[in-house]
């Protein structure tokens, strides 16, 4: 689905609203529902601690060396773009709150097949990024136990992950709620600790804490507009997963209320969490310093005395990515259950349990893990990065189909034919414009550099098979449908 022009999108004469088709019939009659457990609270620090995870805790190392301090301006352009999205997600969900997943609002403005494609696109963006949280505990846990094959600790969190999402729902939000209020205050107490290093600015046994170190050592961008550019495809990978939010709708007791507050929170927690951390960070030590083996905060602390404050904040770096797979899984499984609501998938995925979860979709992510866990095995060195540029790829694509179908269903709006809803995009058109823009200098940077050129590629590759096969499906239960 190209992103070049979202007129190519829209037909002369639009209908309202696509009805999406029936389930299949032979599982029309399931049994049971997802359950509404998520409170707004919930919700609200589901979509904080989805933005928390490994992009910001090791992948920040790889696009620091190769932006340098000027990381902090990728980071930004990046957090406004994703902010658009997260406003074109919302104002969709607010208008249909009962939706499971991204395939409903892309089938209703898109078409079926566009549905098909963004839904399993998506599904494979969660269950790389999934892989990679594991990967990066299995780098983290290593830290204090290099003796520990890396596949324990990876097949233990796939395990424990496994059974918090089989659990009712409420108990998964529940845990979400307690390991992303660990993440928040650990990041807090590093930015309030960084700055009293800076303030103080002596006895430190290591590298002297300054703000200098923002234009020492090669310039605030050392590697020029180019290093900023190339950053991007890591920085993007570090918020995949923040539009999980809007797979917590049909789960949760107010989407109305709950969704908007939790979109509204986007900007400040970027500011914070992505911009302010990194940058106490690079003023605490040389950006220069700073390896890809570990995660860059840790390496930052132990490099200005505090090997202690290292220790405690890998344990949070622990926590992060743990709660990161978590709330993945959650994802990923309710991604796939939609897709078999619409007949886009077996029917086995439709399957909810008795605790009102969808244990099939859940089954199948748990098997996608462990492929994952197969793949650190046999290439332990190269799959972080690997997974994190094809995550990339499949991010882009998965925000700029969501900003497609807002921007088709503003153009209904406008056009009269769908009432404004209740939480709209303000500035509407130029911003969804502005960050397509974006992503398609992101695409570009992709295919410029040699490291992510193959995955872009390979991401190429997918679309075409998945729009293959979703013309396919679509064909075939559109001849079932005239037979029956």
């Amino acid at each position: 689905m190209p992103y070049g022009s979202a007129h190519s999108f829209i037909p002369e004469r639009t209908p309202v609203a696509t009805p999406l088709p029936p389930a299949p019939a032979e599982d029309a009659a399931a049994p049971r529902a997802l359950d509404r457990g998520l409170s707004t609270r919930h919700v609200m620090f589901i979509a904080l601690g989805t933005a928390i995870g490994t992009g910001l805790f090791l992948g920040s190392a790889g696009a620091i060396q190769v932006a340098g301090p000027a990381v902090l301006v990728a980071y930004a352009l990046a957090g406004a773009a994703i902010y658009v999205v997260m406003r074109a997600l919302g104002e969709m969900v607010v208008r249909q709150p009962d939706a499971t997943s991204f395939v409903d609002f892309t089938e209703r403005y898109l078409g079926r097949v566009p549905g098909f494609v963004l839904g399993w696109i998506f599904a494979l963006e969660m269950l790389l990024v999934g892989i990679a949280d594991a990967t990066a505990l299995r780098i983290y846990l290593g830290r204090w136990w290099p003796e520990v094959p890396g596949w324990v600790w990876i097949a233990g969190v796939i395990a424990l992950v496994l059974l918090l999402n089989v659990a009712a729902v409420r108990y998964f939000g529940e845990a979400e709620f307690w390991l992303t209020l660990l993440k928040v205050g650990a990041i807090v107490a590093m930015i309030l600790l960084g700055l009293g290093l800076l303030a103080s600015g002596s006895g430190l046994p290591g590298s002297q804490p300054s703000i200098s170190h923002l234009w020492q050592h090669g310039g605030f961008a050392p590697h020029g507009i180019s290093g900023i550019v190339m950053s991007l495809t890591i920085v993007v990978f570090a918020f995949g997963g923040v539009e999980t939010v809007g797979l917590t709708a049909a789960e949760a007791r107010d989407p109305r209320t709950a969704i908007p507050k939790a979109i509204n929170t986007v900007p400040w927690r970027i500011l914070i969490f992505y911009v302010g951390s990194v940058g106490i960070m690079l003023a605490l030590a040389p950006w220069n310093s700073i390896d890809g083996e570990q995660s860059p905060f840790v390496q930052v602390l132990d490099a200005v005395g505090l090997p202690a404050a290292g220790h405690v904040l890998n344990a949070v770096v622990i926590i992060a990515a743990f709660s990161a797979l978590n709330a993945i899984v959650f994802a990923t499984a309710r991604t796939l259950y939609g897709l078999a609501d619409h007949g886009r998938a077996p029917a086995a995925l439709r399957h909810v349990g008795a605790q009102g979860v969808p244990t099939g979709a859940i089954t199948v992510v748990g098997a996608g893990l462990v492929l994952g866990l197969v793949a650190n095995v046999i290439w332990p060195g190269v799959i972080f990065m690997l997974l994190a540029s094809l995550a990339s790829f499949t991010t882009i694509f998965v925000w700029g189909t969501i900003l497609v179908a807002h921007f088709v269903m503003r153009r209904q709006v406008a056009r009269g034919r769908l009432e404004r809803g209740e939480f709209a995009m303000p500035g509407w058109p130029l911003p969804s414009l502005l960050a397509l823009a974006f992503f398609a200098v992101v695409l570009v940077a992709m295919a410029l550099s040699p490291d992510t050129r193959p995955t872009l590629v390979a991401g190429a590759v997918a679309l075409a098979v998945l729009s293959g096969l979703g013309v396919l499906t679509v064909r075939h239960q559109e001849r079932a449908g005239q037979r029956a």
